[in-house]
């Protein structure tokens, strides 16, 4: 009996002693595998393979390890009687187990070894290795450069034109943005900043300002007939701050410059059908300053109201405050119908002077009077729809209908004759592909009394235009054009003769960039 006892202590004392030594072997092997990982970037791999090895078999290893060595030590130290043949059969088979286990571990664990080795490998583990290690390169959209969600957008818009008459001067008459011909022109350079308001972050300020440079910038700015002091604002196209006043669904209010919503074409060529713009672009308001406010009364209908200094009025040259009511129905996603009513008194009660004493003031604040001034009224009725018929064919309609009086009551020498423009216009575009669309436009303008072009005639005419888009942000414009007049109206050669239509070809440029999605 002691002989055998002494057998199984000696026998328990091996396998622990085995056991532990196969562990410490394999806890070097371990670690001069991550050691090569930090050496050599193949090692990714073989790492991630030994561990679900370890993972795989190292639980129930080092369990029936812990499991040998107290039963070992329960052997020595516990047991006041010898151990049973039985016992030792089945720590004898536990061993067997375990030594199978750590078998198993070292043929994958020499399958991974190999692996590393072979040149192939290593050659793909170290390229995709490389590539997790780089940094990847991602280009930042322009509107997260910016704090809030601000955007900062840049625009160029220029353009070469031919006009068939050959008129004095190079001058195409009643266009508002292609004001020349045979000259290669900048029609508009913009930049334009927005800080737009977000309610659910808790933001209900904003604020956008425009500045503008070029031909456009006269037309739509610089009319000393609308402005006392026109040079102060100019380049400034608009400029206003935005609060949405937590009001029911939220009143959206603005208080500054902005580009006015009467008429179915806007300024920025970009977000245009044609290049040219209508006859009623180029009459109706271009900008109003005052305070404007819109409420949503539900998902398709909206209510706008402004309250202004008058059309084209930065600084107010009468006591009178222009208003426009007007409303939005979106009966469907591809259906926008705009109605609006502007009632305003387009007539000075000063006129400029240089009479004005010692008094300190800004240049162009001197004035005298006029006594009696015309007060007679202005109303403007426009309406336009837009309507993506299918989705890649869109159509638009316009019509509008303003009356002007000089005076709103007949007396002598006072006249309170209406004078009017009425007619629409007419649009249509077929997006053949993301890149290239063609466009059309024909319109009627009755101008009686000369309210547009200062001479009573009917006006008619047609556009047709070719875009091709390079990509988001450069696109080519090619527009022949042709207007048309009950009168002859339109200038031709150098000897002052006049006839009723001017053609014109124009290929038009356009750049931007910047955050903002949509139109501008």
């Amino acid at each position: 009996m002691a002989t055998r006892s002494i057998g199984l202590i000696v026998l328990s004392i091996t396998a622990t002693g085995g056991v532990v030594f196969l562990l410490w072997v394999l806890y070097h092997f371990v670690r001069e595998s991550r050691d090569t990982k930090a050496l050599n970037s193949v090692t990714n791999r073989s790492v991630t393979l030994t561990e679900e090895c370890l993972n795989r078999h190292g639980r129930r290893s080092i369990l029936a390890i812990c499991v040998t060595f107290f039963l070992g030590c329960g052997g020595l130290f516990g047991q006041s009687t010898p151990p049973s043949n039985s016992d030792a059969d089945s720590l004898q088979k536990k061993i067997l187990s375990l030594q199978h286990q750590l078998e198993e571990i070292e043929m994958e664990l020499q399958g991974v070894k190999a692996t590393q080795l072979s040149p192939q490998s290593q050659s793909a583990s170290s390229s995709s290795v490389e590539k997790a290690v780089q940094p990847p390169s991602v280009k930042l959209p322009m509107h997260s450069l910016f704090p809030l969600g601000s955007t900062l957008d840049v625009t160029l818009d220029g353009y070469y034109g031919y006009n068939f008459n050959h008129p004095p001067g190079r001058v195409n008459s009643l266009r508002a943005y292609d004001v020349l011909s045979n000259s290669f022109s900048i029609n508009q350079a913009a930049i334009v900043f927005e800080l737009p308001t977000d309610v659910e972050e808790g933001r209900r300020y904003g604020m956008r300002v425009d500045l503008q440079f070029g031909q456009a910038t006269a037309t739509l700015q610089g009319n000393p007939a609308n402005e006392n002091r026109p040079d102060i604002y100019r380049n400034i196209f608009q400029a206003y701050g935005r609060y949405v006043v937590p009001l029911g669904k939220g009143v959206t209010v603005d208080f500054g410059k902005w580009a006015s919503s009467l008429g179915f074409e806007a300024n920025y060529t970009k977000d245009q059908l044609n290049y040219s713009r209508s006859f009623y672009a180029y009459y109706l308001p271009f900008y109003h300053a005052g305070l404007r406010a819109n409420y949503p009364v539900n998902d398709k209908v909206a209510i706008n109201y402004w309250i202004t200094n008058g059309i084209q009025q930065t600084e107010p040259f009468n006591s009178f405050k222009d208003q426009m009511v007007g409303l939005v129905f979106t009966p469907q996603k591809i259906i926008t119908w705009n109605i609006n009513y502007y009632l305003g008194q387009e007539h000075p009660d000063v006129a400029p002077s240089t009479n004005c004493g010692s008094a300190p003031l800004q240049p162009g604040l001197c004035f005298v009077p006029i006594n009696p001034a015309p007060n007679g009224r202005t109303h403007i009725f426009d309406s336009y729809v837009n309507w993506q018929a299918r989705p890649k064919l869109l159509l638009g309609l316009e019509g509008d209908y303003v009356i002007s009086r000089e005076w709103r009551n007949t007396a002598p020498g006072q006249s309170s004759a209406p004078s009017h423009v009425d007619g629409g216009a007419g649009y249509v575009q077929y997006q053949f592909n993301p890149r290239v669309s063609l466009a059309a436009r024909a319109e009627y303008l009755s101008d009686r009394g000369g309210l547009f072009s200062g001479t009573t005639q009917a006006l008619k005419e047609t556009t047709g235009t070719y875009v091709y888009k390079f990509g988001d942000g450069f696109q080519a414009m090619a527009e022949y054009r042709r207007d048309w007049s009950n009168q002859n109206f339109f200038p031709r050669g150098i000897a002052g003769v006049k006839v009723d239509h001017q053609d014109t070809a124009t290929i038009g440029l356009v750049w931007w960039y910047g955050g903002k999605q949509g139109a501008w």
